[in-house]
């Protein structure tokens, strides 16, 4: 199998709002976008990701009702504390502050209007043995 491009689907109330967060603060474009849809794309190899409104009828029924939960999308990045910066002077919602776990992982966590959990994270050589 050869994968050439990654798509998260989400299934949100407020499809305007995650769109506008992710473009506003995480440098994602719109590819396409029509009432209660959007696909959004980066020109990295960022995943990309297509938002789709609770309730819609293109998912099948089981799935209508669902909404994004329980889900971090975690994006690794570099200068992880620049990013903190320039998203705190943003206004982004900083929902856990930076900070270094012992194993060598350093991220924060804002979450989005419609309670979508995103971790920034770099990694360093571990501070402190983790045993």
């Amino acid at each position: 199998m050869n994968v050439s491009t990654s798509t998260l689907s989400l299934t949100v109330a407020d499809v305007d709002a995650s769109r506008d967060f992710l473009t506003t603060h995480l440098g994602y474009q719109v590819a396409m976008a029509a009432d209660g849809f959007a696909s959004l794309t980066r020109e990295d190899t960022a995943v990309d990701i297509v938002l789709l409104r609770r309730g819609t009828e293109v998912l099948p029924p089981e799935q209508r009702d669902q909404q994004a939960a329980g889900l971090i999308l975690a994006f690794t990045v570099g200068d992880l504390a620049a990013e903190e910066a320039r998203l705190r002077a943003e206004g982004a919602p900083i929902t856990m502050p930076l900070r270094e776990e012992p194993w060598g992982e350093r991220l924060f966590q804002l979450t989005d209007p419609n309670g979508i959990v995103i971790q920034l994270v770099e990694w360093v050589t571990p501070s402190a043995d983790p045993r």
